[in-house]
């Protein structure tokens, strides 16, 4: 009887550490897609002219990204050692094995970001801007971010 109970006990504590991995690789992608809202589901549309140019949601859209870059380097401390199931990109592992290359490609986004703060005004300035900032995060994603499907 009580080698079940510590069988259960042990299986019990595995599910729920892998359970626990699943969670920071879900907060992890969560980040990410958030930012990939504002870069894609408001600028990427407008340039695309799937949605009219509107000031309000193009200032909100940087807003919120200035916020969420803040949190990457605190969001990727945890190493859940493996992929959100079904996602179509992951963390690459070697993120943990350089963090500190990492965590140094954080500040040129959050500078490319404060930079185009007051400057967007239309689509073409909306256009530089874009660009701007996906080049500073272009060079994360070449080198930290896994293509799973």
């Amino acid at each position: 009887m009580r080698r079940t109970a510590l069988v259960i006990g042990t299986l019990l504590f595995g599910i729920g550490a892998v359970m626990a991995q699943q969670e920071v690789a879900v907060q992890q992608q969560n980040l990410m897609k958030a930012q990939g809202k504002d870069m894609y589901g408001v600028f990427g549309k407008i340039l695309k002219g799937e949605i009219p140019y509107d000031q309000a949601a193009v200032d909100a859209a940087l807003a919120d990204l200035e916020v969420q870059v803040t949190k990457i380097a605190t969001t990727f401390t945890p190493n859940p050692k493996q992929d959100v199931k079904g996602a179509s990109f992951g963390a690459s592992q070697k993120i943990w094995k350089n963090k500190s290359d990492f965590e140094s490609k954080i500040p040129p986004v959050s500078k490319a970001i404060a930079e185009q703060k007051g400057t967007i005004k239309d689509s073409a300035s909306l256009k530089t801007a874009y660009d701007a900032i996906q080049d500073k995060c272009t060079g994360c994603h070449d080198d930290y971010r896994v293509k799973l499907k």
